[in-house]
């Protein structure tokens, strides 16, 4: 018993490990301000039929006003719809406990960039930034999230969370429905 008890803990730890919200890629201060960005972190994907999709939050805080940068990955060996960020473009969180927080985009317009790669795949990558209120912190520090809604300028799409998500893309093990509850206690006091 003490030694199944232990490798679950053993496994358990180095799977939080290795996914610490707490890595920076970006942590630069300087006499102008502050800039740090969390690493990229997987919290939707799709395989189906030959196309996938995918999501990626970082948060940005920038002389102590955070951010949610969302990476938008799709491929496919059909042509791939542009869906663009405009300034009425909103993210919608719904929270596990009922409660929506909204987010605003920042009014770049985006409509992302269509690549094909070498094996003939076309890949749709955009980013999207879009600011937090202070109001809905702590909700979002004390709420798993149950799905986000993103308002495009001509489309609106929902992306269902996982509680626990292995990657067919990389192979590791993530926790959609967490993240906020992880990441926020990153970036307080910044």
């Amino acid at each position: 018993m003490k030694i199944s008890s232990s490798l679950f803990f053993f496994f358990f730890g180095t799977f939080l490990w290795a996914q610490s919200p707490c890595e920076y890629t970006q942590n630069i201060s300087d006499s102008i301000g502050t800039y740090k960005t969390t690493k990229d972190y997987l919290v939707f994907e799709r395989n189906f039929a030959g196309n996938a999709s995918y999501l990626f939050n970082s948060i940005t805080v920038t002389d102590g006003v955070p951010a949610l940068n969302v990476q938008f990955i799709e491929k496919s060996s059909d042509f791939i719809k542009a869906k663009c960020l405009d300034a009425n473009s909103k993210l919608f969180i719904q929270l596990q406990n009922g409660k929506i927080v909204t987010l605003i985009h920042t009014q770049q317009e985006s409509c992302g960039s269509l690549v094909r790669d070498e094996k003939g795949i076309n890949n749709r990558i955009m980013t999207g930034t879009f600011l937090f209120r202070k109001d809905d912190y702590q909700a979002l520090k004390d709420n798993p999230v149950s799905f986000i809604r993103i308002k495009f300028a001509t489309d609106v799409v929902d992306y269902v969370y996982k509680k626990a998500l292995k990657s067919e893309l990389d192979g590791q093990l993530y926790a959609p429905e967490d993240y906020f509850m992880h990441i926020f206690p990153c970036i307080e006091g910044n």
